[in-house]
């Protein structure tokens, strides 16, 4: 379910914003037009989808351990042959 306030609404009650944004997105308006979207944490992350190991280890420090698994390659490296 979405939600549409202008910002008027949301500044005077913003904690009910933060309510509506946990059963969907909530569209904050400005003269009429939206201007900004609210969404929970976990909405956000969902909207983002898998994310990279170089974009998780570019987040500050204190951020949760980053879980990595090198993918094992095949290919065995030969030595060369200068002739």
């Amino acid at each position: 379910m979405t939600t549409q306030m202008s910002s008027r609404e949301f500044n005077q009650d913003t904690s009910g914003a933060k309510r509506a944004a946990e059963s969907g997105p909530v569209y904050i308006t400005d003269r009429g037009r939206p201007a900004h979207v609210l969404l929970t944490f976990d909405a956000y992350e969902a909207l983002l989808g898998p994310r990279r190991v170089l974009d998780l280890l570019a987040e500050p420090a204190g951020v949760a351990d980053v879980e990595f698994v090198a993918p094992k390659h095949v290919d065995v490296a030969r030595p060369a042959a200068f002739e």
